[in-house]
């Protein structure tokens, strides 16, 4: 069992992306069923306040840090993880691996010409990896249909592009239904498979700015953004009460 570092009640699994692959790749051939979550700081901010929301990604086999601000944050608390787990870059470490076996896939989720894109990339780049099916974004959450076109594909990996929070919510709701199969949510990740959205240049990447580039991209973000600064203000108080009590308490 891998530690966990808990930031605002959301436990975090301590790991690098290398261990993680091996880790998701063994699930897959060992025919076992896995939930990932790739948690930022909206994510978490969204957990606190919606109840639901929360039990869902609780719900969880394995939450990673998405987002250089829980890096800073499990700094600040001194119960560090190793490094940021990219959801894209998950994703890309997975479709290697599973090429390499020949194992089966299923994408769920964006516009009807994007995910049809990034299912051609997808076979393009990775010729021996199965694509069982793929499916729009484009549905309502209790359509029981696509969730039973998903589980009849045998998919050994299922990535749903919904968004946050309704690609966690549509996993948890038909999770249940699966005796296998790695789901994850990976967001707007099919968009840049598709090459509809560029992603950040590497130094960008390196350099923990990713956010600023997307920002800079699709300005209409910024709303969202807002919730970094909020989660580190959070944090940071958080840390000033308990340091505080400390200090009463001697």
């Amino acid at each position: 069992m891998k530690e966990k570092v808990n930031i605002l009640g959301i436990p975090f699994i301590k790991t690098k992306r290398e261990e993680l692959t091996k880790l998701l790749i063994d699930k897959m051939d060992y025919q076992e069923k896995c939930f990932v979550v790739t948690a930022n700081p909206e994510i978490v901010m969204h957990a606190q306040k919606d109840a639901e929301y929360q039990k869902t990604v609780l719900s969880a086999d394995y939450i990673v840090p998405d987002g250089i601000g829980i890096i800073i944050a499990s700094r600040i608390i001194r119960d560090y993880l190793p490094e940021r787990v990219a959801g894209f870059d998950l994703m890309m470490d997975l479709l290697s691996e599973i090429n390499k076996r020949k194992k089966k896939i299923f994408l769920l989720g964006a516009e009807v010409a994007v995910v049809k894109k990034a299912a051609q990339k997808i076979s393009e780049r990775f010729p021996q990896i199965q694509i069982v099916g793929y499916h729009h974004g484009y549905f309502q959450l209790d359509d029981l249909e696509i969730a039973q076109k998903v589980l009849h594909s045998d998919a050994d990996l299922i990535l749903v592009a919904l968004g946050f929070p309704r690609q966690e919510m549509w996993i948890s709701k038909y999770y249940q239904m699966f005796t296998k199969g790695v789901f994850i949510g990976v967001g707007g990740s099919f968009d840049v498979l598709a090459e509809k959205v560029k992603r950040a240049p590497v130094l960008w990447q390196k350099l923990n700015i990713e956010w600023l580039y997307r920002l800079i991209q699709q300005p209409s973000r910024w709303k969202r953004m807002i919730a970094l600064p909020q989660f580190l203000i959070k944090i940071i108080w958080l840390k000033f009460k308990k340091n505080v009590r400390m200090r009463l308490n001697l």
